[in-house]
């Protein structure tokens, strides 16, 4: 197994999850602020008023960062930081906080990479529609390009949208994220918007000098319930079509998958498949698990039904442990999109398992390690076998508010005490970056 020269290994971590300070320095509400304090939404009734207040503490999360070692760090701007109301006036103060991250990085050796957004839209643009808004996406292109004209020359790597199909899914489909509108086949219109919002946002970077750009997409291979049940395949490739294709087809062939397209006839104006699929530089794979996908059962409202994957281990979230199903997903990729695939940049894969201090101050994360290892393994397998991927980011540096799931989950290489505040690196720490060194070697 061999990783090229120059290839990244990072970590990643988004604003919401880790900044708190919602309320300071001008910083306006975000659809998470309005749901986590929305009764009954969030688990434990959790918010990220607080989380890990990186924003007062960021240069110590950056001397964590350096003591790893990476030559990347992923991280997300906080669109209502930066232009509270969504639109219109801009807030010097928060520009002022990324940038000093930035130049923090920098100093340290590590090359920025800015998520644009990772999905905490401003709240009155919600209020206005969000993302079943089609202003929605020119109001993404401005803020774009408002971040990039103080930051494009020291940013090294630029992704506009974090998993898309997280923000139709959940966010507008099934109800359970932000905004939590349930509007399900519905909410296909927020595909659209989304990646219009993306490629006006590419021509805004570029415009401002942006040197690299491409969009982070999650990935779940489909697998049939019964590979020899036609309705069973069938289920996998609507799955397929819904979760994958429709985010990766616009944006790399101009084209909206068959099963999708009639949906949005409405919806697509002339010239909009064009922008979405104006050239980037890289694509953005986040992978976790595969999707066991049944027939669905009649007048079920999706063309598909999630059936539980058997016979592997899993985190503690309950996600199936697969591997493999990593290295086929990248190969995959390889041969659905051919000569229009661009480099491949691994921006998010990672675990939650219940980590607790030991009496003696250590975290024993050992389900973590063998989690990262053999994942890494089937990356380096993938690009023994041709697929060019230029760099992996873990996630996450530290435990964090994950979503809905509030603080229970832990996904990060450094331990979180939300009582405290206290940073305590786990064994997965000292683990990645020492196979980060030995693979550099």
């Amino acid at each position: 197994m061999g990783f090229p020269a120059g290839f990244q290994w990072g970590v990643a971590t988004a604003a919401y999850q880790i900044e708190g300070a919602v309320d300071e320095d001008g910083r306006g509400p975000s659809t998470w602020d309005t749901f986590a304090h929305t009764p009954g939404w969030v688990k434990d009734g959790h918010n990220g008023d607080v989380a890990c207040d990186h924003y007062h503490r960021w240069p110590e999360d950056l001397e964590l960062m350096a003591g790893l070692g990476i030559d990347s760090y992923r991280f997300s701007v906080a669109w209502p930081r930066v232009q509270p109301a969504g639109s219109g006036a801009v807030n010097a103060k928060g520009l002022d906080f990324y940038e000093r991250l930035v130049d923090g990085l920098l100093e340290r050796g590590i090359s920025p990479a800015a998520t644009l957004y990772h999905w905490d839209l401003p709240q009155p643009l919600e209020d206005a529609g969000g993302w079943m808004s089609r202003d929605t996406a020119y109001r993404f292109a401005e803020y774009a390009s408002i971040v990039a004209e103080r930051l494009g020359d020291r940013v090294d790597k630029w992704i506009t949208l974090n998993e898309p199909v997280v923000v139709m899914a959940y966010g507008y489909a099934f109800g359970v994220y932000a905004p939590g509108r349930a509007l399900m086949l519905d909410a296909l219109p927020t595909a659209h918007h989304q990646l219009l919002g993306h490629g006006l946002a590419v021509n805004a970077l570029r415009g401002r000098g942006a040197r690299t750009v491409g969009i982070t997409n999650h990935y779940s291979p489909a697998w049939p319930a019964d590979p020899a049940n036609a309705a069973d395949q069938a289920a996998a490739g609507a799955f397929d079509a819904l979760m994958n294709a429709l985010f990766t087809d616009p944006v790399l062939r101009g084209t909206y998958p068959d099963l999708v397209a009639p949906d949005l006839a409405g919806v697509v104006k002339d010239e909009d498949l064009a922008v979405i699929s104006a050239p980037i530089d890289f694509l953005g794979v986040n992978y976790y698990q595969p999707t066991r996908l049944a027939a669905p059962p009649q007048d079920g409202p999706l063309p598909f039904e999630i059936t539980e994957i058997e016979g592997h281990p899993v985190t503690g979230m309950g996600w199936p442990i697969v591997p493999a199903a990593f290295g086929d997903l990248l190969r995959g990729l390889r041969e659905r999109y051919g000569d229009v695939l661009p480099p491949i940049y691994i921006t998010e894969n990672g675990c939650s398992f219940p980590d607790e201090i030991a009496p003696g101050g250590t975290v024993d994360d050992t389900a973590r390690i063998e989690f990262l290892d053999a994942h890494i393994t089937a990356v380096g397998d993938a690009i023994d076998d041709g697929v060019d991927v230029r760099g992996y980011y873990t996630w996450s540096l530290m435990d964090n508010f994950e979503w809905a799931e509030g603080y229970g989950p832990r996904f990060g290489l450094v331990h979180v005490d939300y009582e405290t505040l206290r940073r305590t690196p786990k064994r997965s720490y000292a683990w990645y970056r020492d196979r980060i060194r030995s693979l550099r070697s």
